[in-house]
């Protein structure tokens, strides 16, 4: 009888000693399952908050939540910024912030990924605008500076239009066949032209004074020429 009294309380202890594990093994695994839960639901919960707020909306901040521990990442403006971040994760069910965002006084300009996207999308269209700009300033510089050496070409001629006219009528004179055997002497002074010297006959004459006067910028000619042989 002790044997089998004994054989029964083993088999009684087997058996509650089995209950007691399986019902360890459940409390066990609940606590993960809520954990699981309760860490998406603090997680929107904070996104939730940080995302609408006025200061913090601008920013690309992230939120993470692991076992209750609230892991904050993103690149704020100021301290005061980032530290508001950490204030507004600390909800009901968190039982720490690892604030782990940056301060960067560049985030101000930049704000969201999105706002990057856009601002830089808008400095390469300034830049393409601008590159536009400067060449049409080049062209219009070059057409300007065209016109300025043009105009300048005028006004050298106009200072050098007396040796230019005494250089251009010696030269017409040379090849002019009814002057030849003639020794003419051209001077000008403020393109008033004077001829000297000696021509073959009045039909000479005639021509290198008509030449001289049909010169474009002469505006006067005065006739010193005497007929007769070369000198």
């Amino acid at each position: 009888m002790r044997a089998v009294i004994g054989t029964g309380i083993c088999a009684a202890m087997i058996v509650a000693g089995g209950l007691v594990s399986s019902t360890a093994r459940l409390d066990a695994a609940a606590p993960q399952a809520a954990t699981a839960t309760s860490d998406k639901t603090l997680d929107s919960r904070i996104e939730q908050r940080i995302h609408t707020d006025a200061t913090l909306k601008k920013y690309h901040i992230d939120v993470n939540v692991d076992a209750g521990v609230a892991t904050l990442s993103g690149t704020v403006a100021t301290e005061a910024d980032r530290a508001k971040a950490g204030n507004l994760a600390m909800v009901t069910g968190v039982s720490r912030v690892d604030n782990k965002i940056a301060v960067d006084l560049n985030a101000a300009t930049t704000g969201t990924a999105g706002t990057v996207k856009e601002k830089t999308k808008e400095g390469a269209e300034k830049t393409k605008n601008g590159a536009e700009k400067a060449i049409d300033k080049t062209k219009d510089g070059a057409k300007v500076v065209g016109e300025k050496t043009k105009d300048g070409a005028v006004k050298v001629g106009d200072e050098v239009t007396d040796a230019y006219l005494i250089s251009k009528l010696h030269a017409d004179f040379v090849n002019e066949d009814s002057l030849k055997g003639s020794d003419i002497n051209v001077d000008s002074d403020n393109q008033v032209v004077t001829l000297k010297g000696t021509v073959m006959s009045p039909a000479g004459r005639a021509r290198a004074v008509a030449i001289a006067k049909g010169t474009k910028g002469v505006k006067r000619v005065v006739d010193q020429l005497t007929i007769g042989p070369k000198k």
